[in-house]
């Protein structure tokens, strides 16, 4: 196993530098000449850049890229994703989870939170390709009292077989899939355990008109009166609310998952950026699965959300470079309680090697402008997680 690795030759902060990592973190950003290490990188013409942190996705959906597009969510659900899913098994959760984090690595990501099922295999993957993951154990209404029981027994006994890059998060998919009395004991096992909670949450307009009609208040109100809202939630989309609602989630130290490309592909509406921005929400990035947006480019992400924070505000401020680069980066670590997210001594060593001589680099007048608006993911050459090279010229 390398314990050292040197980055020679690399730029950091519009200066060359040599940068020694050892046990995993980042142990000087200005190495001495004739530093030595188990292995050495020239990164001459490239940057280093912290990596992505996707906080919501489906994994092994990428089986599903293509499959059902240009309709609405819950038709898109009910009529063709739901059908379809019944028949996969877990060979094809396998595949399909190894496609997904084959894409991911390929495009700069290091962590994925993820919700589906069958997750053996898709931890059996991870594990395999040394990324970090928060693997979710789902909950839905319809499962029997043995498959609860299961569910809830897996969580309790966990043991990483990763040390320390694979967790488990309690995930009740939603509101509309999953009751009051089973939300309230994910919520308390969640708190019990010392697990992040993630969950979909007021992702459609129909979403909230339902839950009116159901509960005589919106998903928000509905899930902070039940207690379940609290600092180790993770809700995905949050597409739909009003002033209220986001000094709730604020309040609540809730964590915003912003999936902008999903969002706009199945039209669930815009989201309310600059709302949750000013209430003190901290937001994330997270791309949801290959069969909705339709693929797991966090870099793509990152710039469609600062271009529609800009056009649904009418201010092309709004979410400048640096802050669209913060919460696909830093704000995924720091949700998730990753020491990383930043290049800097001390710190996990998660980072992109990223190609300067590459057409969309040129020419450099803002490096972070350019990684936001003009690059693509083809110009990463290395991807390092936890000290560990996922990624060496362009080649898992």
């Amino acid at each position: 196993m390398m314990d050292s690795l040197l980055v020679k030759n690399v730029l950091l902060d519009g200066a060359r530098t040599d940068i020694l990592i050892e046990n995993h973190r980042f142990r000087s950003l200005n190495a001495p000449e004739g530093t030595v290490a188990d292995e050495a990188i020239d990164a001459d013409g490239m940057a280093i850049l912290p990596p992505f942190y996707n906080t919501h996705t489906h994994a092994a959906m990428s089986l599903l890229r293509g499959y059902a597009d240009d309709m609405p969510l819950q038709k898109w659900l009910r009529d063709y994703i739901w059908p379809y899913e019944d028949k996969l098994t877990a060979a094809d959760i396998r595949e399909g989870s190894r496609l997904a984090v084959r894409e991911m690595v390929k495009t700069g990501t290091v962590f994925f939170s993820d919700m589906y099922f069958d997750i053996e295999e898709t931890i059996r993957i991870v594990q395999e390709t040394g990324m970090r993951a928060a693997i979710g154990v789902t909950f839905v209404e319809a499962h029997s009292k043995s498959q609860l029981a299961e569910k809830l027994d897996m969580l309790s006994h966990w043991s990483d077989p990763s040390g320390g890059l694979i967790t488990l998060t309690v995930a009740p998919h939603a509101i509309y899939t999953v009751g009051p009395d089973l939300l309230v004991r994910c919520s308390e096992t969640a708190c019990r355990l010392g697990l992040k909670l993630h969950i979909h949450l007021s992702e459609t307009q129909k979403e909230v008109e339902d839950c009116l009609r159901e509960q005589g208040t919106t998903p928000v109100r509905y899930l902070d009166r039940l207690g379940v809202l609290g600092p180790e939630v993770v809700a995905a989309h949050v597409v739909h609310v009003d002033d209220e609602e986001a000094e709730i989630l604020a309040a609540r130290g809730v964590t915003v998952a912003h999936c902008p490309c999903s969002n706009m592909k199945l039209a669930s509406g815009v989201f309310p950026y600059e709302r949750l921005r000013k209430a003190g929400c901290r937001i994330t990035l997270g791309t949801d699965g290959d069969s909705s947006n339709n693929n797991l480019d966090m870099r793509e992400e990152m710039k469609f959300a600062a271009l529609l924070a800009k056009v649904s505000s009418g201010d092309p401020a709004a979410m400048p470079a640096e802050e669209a680069f913060a919460i696909a980066t830093r704000n995924g670590a720091e949700a998730f309680g990753f020491d990383a997210g930043v290049i800097a001594v001390g710190k996990l060593a998660d980072a992109l090697l990223v190609r300067l001589d590459d057409e969309r680099m040129l020419p450099c007048h803002h490096l972070l402008s350019n990684w936001v608006y003009a690059a693509g993911s083809s110009c990463i050459d290395t991807v390092i997680c936890n000290g560990r090279i996922l990624m060496k010229n362009r080649i898992l």
